[in-house]
């Protein structure tokens, strides 16, 4: 017998990576959540750290903020998550409108204001949210393109956390985050409101996870409803019953309060985010919903803005069920039969008789449904064209609306939120105007007593308006989002969405393709070919020589599972992203256009 102890199993050689240093971190805004403190990448030397370039009025980057917090809970003595606020709006590259966001949404990690996209063009980045991960000797390891990555985040910080505590090369302790004081107020960022039929007003207090009801004053609190219940609460409508369904919108639920008792019941999702490739109607405690915006009563039925996956469900209360109303998942403004339109973040919902009034977010527009399901765009071309303009409707320009709210005359009144303004149109007519400036960030709007009564979201409170007799005069300004436009060659363009799958995983096909890819431009014209939905994460695009600018719109998706051939039921996880990618052609142009989805472009 041998009483000799058996040699220990050789450590596992950490997986080669690429080596590149990592850009300083700058920007004209200044640090926030540091208590002041300039920050460098020197000062992170030692820790793993997790780049979030991320935008407040994008909702997946809202998605990417929830999904990092268990993430940075964990391994807070290792790792530091830091936020670079890249803008898409003109609104967004404001200083206050960052410190705003980063307090609406409870960011609690260092957070970079770079409001001229700076540290956005030394990454190289493409899109909102995309995440870099440095590890501790300062070098990029792997870089991530929208929702779903949390989980092979995780399992690469656990992979350097062991590889540099081996080199001597981790620094554990305490990260740079410094809280910011809390401020005393009513309210603390309401989303909506509605008016009771008490005459009391309702009003969703979304950084304080609750509903607050207010005096018919719009400032006494009679009652807070739901701690405890809520996460970041959206929407209300009043139901006919005198119910109030509500947007629980980071639950992924909707919820039904009852004013007279005080109860709350959840009625629909599950507390999960839908995927692609999810159930898409039936029992609604059984289907995953997607960060809903809005609810609105009409043609008997709760209609949901699905903000986080740019469609309108719809939810019966008789048989209890939901299913897709409008909107294919797909990014954009395509008007026509509602299985075929396409919307950017719908945030918010005004009924009347024959017309659901939708505000398009991200599309800065004004859209309608109706009765026979088809949609039309009353006011907005697209995702990268916004300001302040009145006049015509097919000239005049919004900014991130979030509401919209019927009037008695047959025009609406919509909340344009990053333009700090309430506006009007009138389909009479077809003319835009400006009711009232100087409001900040209003959100919705509901009408009383021939009043109305807006929410103004960065002011903490609810202003009330007279209907002005005639339109406030306003200097027309025309925006469209900043972004160089990447250099391509005319002819063929080979597109190559890059996927790794997470260390221990791998892409999962047994039932059918992992992966998916759709293509589309603007103008259309573009492409000659290559448009269209396939399953490979390539693609070959051939270029109109005769159109020298446009926007290539990509949408990637893939799926990786558990490797694991003893486990029946792996884990697995999706990975999704859409690209707006402005192009130019040139003689001098690429004729490659690599998109990272999660890794490196080796």
């Amino acid at each position: 017998m041998n009483d000799a102890a058996p040699a220990p199993a050789p450590a596992p050689e950490p997986r080669r990576r690429a080596r590149v240093r990592a850009p300083e971190l700058i920007g004209k805004g200044g640090w926030l959540n540091t208590g002041g403190k300039e920050l460098t990448l020197a000062d992170l030397r030692g820790k793993c750290v997790v780049v979030d370039f991320w935008t407040f009025c994008c909702v997946n980057c809202l998605h990417v903020l929830d999904e990092l917090r268990d993430l940075e809970e964990k391994h807070r003595d290792t790792l530091v998550i830091v936020g670079v606020h890249s803008p898409k709006f003109v609104h967004e590259a404001e200083h206050q409108a960052v410190v705003d966001a980063v307090e609406r949404y409870e960011v609690h990690h260092p957070v970079l204001d770079d409001p001229e996209l700076a540290t956005w063009k030394q990454y190289a980045v493409r899109a909102w949210p995309t995440l870099v991960v440095i590890d501790p000797e300062g070098y990029v390891v792997a870089q991530h393109a929208g929702e779903g990555h949390a989980n092979a985040i995780r399992t690469l910080v656990e992979e350097l956390e062991a590889e540099h505590e081996a080199k001597g090369t981790l620094r554990r302790g305490d990260g740079p985050y410094v809280p910011p004081e809390p401020v005393a107020t009513d309210l603390r960022f309401p989303g909506k409101a509605i008016l009771l039929p008490s005459g009391n007003l309702l009003v969703s207090d979304t950084t304080r996870h609750q509903l607050v009801e207010l005096a018919p004053d719009g400032e006494t609190v009679v009652r807070r409803i739901g701690e405890g219940v809520f996460r970041e609460p959206q929407g209300l409508a009043l139901l006919p019953d005198g119910k109030v369904v509500v947007a629980d919108t980071v639950n992924h639920a909707l919820r039904v309060l009852d004013p007279a008792t005080g109860e709350i019941e959840r009625v629909a999702g599950t507390g999960k985010q839908w995927w692609q490739g999810s159930p898409t109607s039936g029992p609604a405690l059984e289907v995953d919903l997607s960060s809903p915006w809005d609810v609105a009563w009409w043609q008997g039925r709760v209609w949901i803005a699905m903000a986080g996956v740019h469609q309108l469900w719809t939810y019966d209360p008789e048989s209890g069920t939901v299913e897709v109303a409008a909107g294919t998942t797909n990014e954009g403004l395509v008007d026509g039969p509602a299985a075929e339109a396409w919307f950017a973040q719908p945030s918010g919902l005004a009924a009347t008789e024959d017309r659901l009034w939708i505000a398009d977010s991200e599309n800065s527009a004004v859209r309608w449904i109706d009765t026979e399901r088809i949609v039309h765009t009353a006011v907005g071309t697209g995702l990268f064209d916004f300001g302040h303009r009145d006049g015509a409707a097919g000239q005049a320009l919004f900014q991130h609306p979030l509401g919209v709210t019927a009037l008695p005359d047959g025009s609406v009144a919509v909340s344009d939120t990053y333009n700090h303004a309430l506006r009007r149109y009138d389909p009479a007519t077809g003319e835009v105007t400006t009711l009232a400036t100087d409001l900040r960030e209003p959100s919705d709007a509901v009408l009383v007593d021939g009043d109305i009564v807006v929410v103004e979201s960065a002011r903490h409170r609810l202003t009330r308006l007279r209907l002005p007799e005639e339109a406030v005069q306003v200097e027309a300004v025309a925006h469209r989002t900043r972004r160089e436009a990447t250099e391509v060659a005319p002819g063929r363009l080979r597109l190559d969405v890059v996927f790794q799958a997470p260390t221990g995983q791998k892409q999962d096909d047994r039932y059918g393709p992992a992966t998916r890819l759709l293509v589309s431009s603007t103008p259309p014209e573009l492409l000659l070919g290559g448009e269209g939905t396939g399953t490979d994460l390539f693609r070959e695009l051939d270029l109109n020589p005769e159109i020298t600018e446009g926007v290539l719109h990509v949408s990637a998706m893939a799926a990786s599972c558990d490797d694991d051939p003893d486990n029946e039921y792996p884990a697995c996880h999706v990975h999704q992203q859409d690209w707006g990618v402005p192009l130019k052609v040139t003689e001098a142009g690429t004729a490659r256009l690599p998109l990272i989805l999660a890794g490196m472009d080796d």
